[in-house]
């Protein structure tokens, strides 16, 4: 693996860069195309080597010297100008025609909620954005927003639907939107929405919080679950300079301010999500959804700040994990339920013992928002994972999840599901970089126990550490969707610790595991005309890489 990744890194520095600089007169925005100009407002560097080692990189800086509002806008503008080729692939591989197979009258009801949510929010930002942080900073990032679509249109040759850059950054939340705004649901209980054959479809992450023998380091893992349509990513660093609230001095600079995340096209904030953040945090998490329809009614237009603003809101503002709960559960959408661990590298010391507050746990869903200080049993186990089940009993109560472990088992609980079961084996193999890399990539799905289902054939490749349900036969006979075939698994790994954190490194690759399984190809897959992945590689066999940021 060290090989692998020495190789990626020359892959990395060979390539060439594009980079361009905005500058603000007061009137407008220019883009300087190849040159940073002495006076920028923002700056880009953005290399795309996807077809090399699987990732483009963009580092984005906004500059003090200005007001936030016109930072913002300038940097959109110039991610959107920088990055549009890959914008309008991603697009077309995960956004566009996103109503032509929808119930009908969804796409209406959504427009409707989306728009008085956007009639709530522009009025709170009016009356509070001076003084409330929350405000101000949703603010900003609905001005990068507008900045990234006209960054897009001053650039592109192929026109994208209007907003659909703000609707690839809510993608998350659409998922729930799409039973939230449906009104034939909303009645029925956890158990009769389980008898009629509703259960989660897809997985979505597996994360791992590891301490190291002696107290050596503390890992910090994700994978990602997706599509393997959304495989276009893009490695981010951005450093936004942004004041607290629209009425600080120019010296109270968010803690925030420099975030390094793993990301997509024409998005914000990581997606994924995994971002570590100049405040010395890192935040992570795995989508533990809803299967409780009656709670649906809680999502409302008016009062909310949809997930995907809030998790920026928190990475910018939060000190600690006790205030980045704080900021994030404010306004609780009830759309993108998910579980959050964020790690306070803070708080620890190579060797010492570790300290309240390293590991905060939060857990959402609609009307209800539940976290705690999971330190002790971080420490008490050595580990903490994460596998789309909720930790918390009252948040798995309340979401439904005993219905679904009353009729299809253990897989649905949060100590037996299989990943849990190969965590709590698994982690004490964890002894370096490369040990952890493995476990993170991890699927045997054939051959170990712990993989085994009541299916036929008598295993999914669904359960394993990073999923390849790509992999699970077509004519297979499984209990429950998510353990049947479709093109959707484990897109990636990213690991970071101590040291790498404290500049804003993680180690990662991109593309289904093929640790244990074979390479994914495109050319191989039979679903190969309905499944869009324009501007992929066919061929996802990279090796693991830990970018270094040149700015």
């Amino acid at each position: 693996m060290i090989e692998g990744l020495f190789v990626s890194l020359l892959l990395i520095s060979s390539a060439s860069a594009h980079i361009l600089s905005i500058t603000y007169d007061g009137t407008s925005y220019e883009i300087h195309d190849g040159v940073v100009v002495d006076d920028w407002v923002a700056r880009g560097n953005f290399t795309d080597t996807t077809f090399e080692d699987g990732f483009a990189y963009l580092e984005l800086q906004s500059s003090s010297a200005y007001d936030d509002k016109v930072q913002a806008y300038a940097a959109g503008l110039a991610e959107g100008a920088l990055t549009h080729e890959m914008i309008y692939n991603h697009y077309r591989n995960t956004m566009e025609g996103y109503c032509t197979d929808k119930p009908m009258g969804y796409c209406e009801r959504l427009h409707t909620y989306l728009d008085e949510n956007d009639q709530w929010l522009q009025s709170a930002i009016a009356e509070l954005g001076a003084d409330d942080p929350v405000f101000h900073q949703s603010d900003l990032i609905l001005l990068q927003i507008d900045g990234m679509n006209d960054g897009y249109n001053r650039v592109a040759k192929d026109p994208i639907e209007a907003d659909s850059i703000l609707m690839m950054n809510l993608m998350g939340d659409l998922d729930d939107l799409e039973l939230a705004l449906d009104p034939t649901i909303r009645d029925m209980t956890s158990e009769e929405w389980v008898a009629a054959g509703n259960t989660p479809k897809d997985g979505r992450c597996s994360g791992l919080i590891k301490v190291l023998p002696d107290n050596s380091d503390i890992y910090v893992s994700q994978v990602t679950w997706n599509h393997y349509s959304s495989m276009l990513r893009i490695l981010k660093k951005y450093t936004n300079p942004f004041r607290a609230a629209g009425g600080s001095s120019p010296e109270e600079v968010v803690p925030g301010h420099t975030i390094s995340f793993s990301s997509y096209p024409g998005m914000l904030f990581s997606g994924d999500d995994f971002h570590i953040i100049s405040s010395g945090l890192v935040s992570l998490e795995t989508t533990i959804g809803n299967s409780n329809p009656q709670l649906w009614q809680y999502v409302q237009p008016k009062g909310q700040i949809l997930e995907w603003m809030r998790t920026i809101i928190a990475n910018r503002m939060a000190t600690d994990g006790e205030s980045w709960v704080s900021f994030f559960s404010g306004y609780n959408s009830g759309t993108y339920n998910n579980q959050w661990m964020v790690v306070d590298y803070n708080l620890f010391q190579p060797g010492e013992p570790i300290r309240p507050g390293t590991l905060v746990v939060a857990e959402q869903i609609p009307s209800y928002f539940e976290a705690g200080d999971e330190t002790d049993l971080l420490v008490l186990q050595s580990y903490f994972g994460s596998y789309n089940i909720a930790f918390y009993e009252n948040v798995f109560n309340l979401s439904g999840c005993i219905p679904l472990v009353e009729s299809y088992g253990d897989w649905f609980t949060y100590n037996k599901h299989p990943r849990a079961l190969i965590f709590a084996r698994d982690h004490t193999r964890v002894t370096d970089m490369d040990s952890m890399y493995s476990l993170m990539r991890y699927n045997d799905y054939k051959n170990d126990p712990l993989s085994k289902c009541d299916c036929d054939p008598p295993y999914s490749a669904e359960n394993g550490i990073s999923a390849r349900s790509d992999l699970n036969p077509v004519d297979g006979k499984f209990p429950f969707s998510a353990l049947e075939h479709r093109m959707h698994g484990g897109t990636d790994v990213k690991i970071t610790n101590y040291e790498m954190a404290k500049n804003f490194l993680f180690l990662t690759v991109n593309g289904p595991t093929s640790e244990q399984q074979p390479v994914f190809r495109w050319s191989e897959q039979a679903e190969i005309d309905k499944e869009p992945h324009y501007g992929h590689p066919d061929e996802f066999k990279f090796s693991p890489v830990t970018h270094e940021w040149v700015w």
